[in-house]
């Protein structure tokens, strides 16, 4: 597609800036990866809410972005070669911007499969496993009476948490310095607290280097703009 208007999403949700990246998304622990990751890059774009709430997502106009039907998605009109380029799949999306800007994820190699290997760990297992424990612990699941799914996705979210705190030891970030591994891993972290209100189930005050690091992170003045769009009401 060689103009922005020849993406059937901005039918539904029209760009207000067209030279800025169009960010399709809601505020949950993947949709805040990509906002945030913009505000860390200073890079200029338009947040438009699909709210799955509605199920907007489902929609034919995000479908035409994104056949997996998942936020978030993007749309950079100044993509590879000078022309739009559409992504989804928020490890891709944040891959691309650290690429696109040199920012947020080591040109060294060894440093850069360290960032990359991290990334890796929150897409196949801190994001399923926590949303599963969410899922049975404070939506839908938690009235399912046998005992044996919600054992099993608290047990992972522990093992998880445990892994990350270990990493954590006589570190700051996840990696030498802050990247795009935070940036994934961290959102995840704060919806235990905020989105699942598991913080006695998950004894999140006993560990060592959790609490800090959600602290740090979220001190950030990018982090807090980026957790705000596309706003939730």
């Amino acid at each position: 597609m060689t103009a922005l208007t020849d993406f059937p999403i901005t039918k539904r949700w029209p760009p207000e800036n067209p030279e800025h990246i169009q960010l399709y998304s809601f505020p949950t622990p993947n949709g805040v990866k990509v906002s945030i990751m913009l505000e860390e890059c200073g890079l200029p774009y338009d947040a438009h809410k699909v709210d799955i709430n509605t199920n907007d997502q489902f929609s034919e106009a995000f479908r035409s972005l994104n056949p997996n039907r998942k936020i978030p998605a993007i749309i950079d009109p100044d993509g590879p070669g000078g022309e739009p380029f559409g992504l989804f799949e928020s490890g891709a999306i944040l891959i691309y911007l650290a690429e696109k800007t040199g920012k947020l994820l080591p040109a060294e190699p060894r440093a850069r499969y360290e960032v990359l290997q991290w990334l890796m760990f929150q897409m196949g297992g801190v994001g399923p496993f926590f949303g599963q424990m969410g899922f049975f612990v404070k939506f839908g699941g938690k009235d399912v009476t046998d005992p044996l799914p919600r054992k099993r996705y608290v047990g992972e979210t522990t093992r998880l948490m445990r892994v990350i705190d270990e990493r954590l030891e006589g570190r700051e970030w996840i990696c030498d310095s802050y990247s795009i591994a935070d940036i994934a891993i961290a959102p995840w972290l704060r919806a235990l607290l905020v989105g699942y209100e598991a913080r006695e189930l998950l004894e999140w005050d006993d560990y060592d280097n959790l609490p800090a690091y959600l602290d740090r992170f979220l001190a950030r003045d990018t982090v807090q703009r980026g957790l705000k769009r596309p706003p939730r009401d």
